[in-house]
């Protein structure tokens, strides 16, 4: 059996390569696959401590957690796509569309 600091080394590893991924990267579909590993970290994290703990919240918090996710997908690639039918790009340094 793999212990409990594993899984939360490997989460932590996951979600510092999502934050570098965000704060780095300028395509806009990268920062969005960027976000989703740091989603899937947490998600790592949490159950790790549910099966280390023997308890069921940490999937029910997974779940909310994939919920959010989901409709984040639906959105995000809605706005992405929109973007790049009106500006041809999907670098976030070009877009500029709140700008005044």
């Amino acid at each position: 059996m793999i212990s409990l600091h594993y899984y939360l080394i490997l989460g932590a590893v996951l979600f510092s390569i999502g934050a570098v991924g965000v704060f780095t990267q300028k395509n806009a579909l990268i920062i969005y696959m960027c976000i989703e590993l740091m989603l899937n970290s947490v998600n790592l994290t949490f159950i790790a401590f549910s099966s280390f703990l023997n308890d069921m919240n940490g999937h029910v918090f997974v779940f909310m957690i994939m919920t959010v996710a989901a409709a984040e997908a639906a959105v995000g690639l809605a706005i992405i796509i929109s973007l790049f039918r009106n500006k041809s790009t999907v670098n976030v340094d070009e877009i500029n569309l709140m700008k005044g």
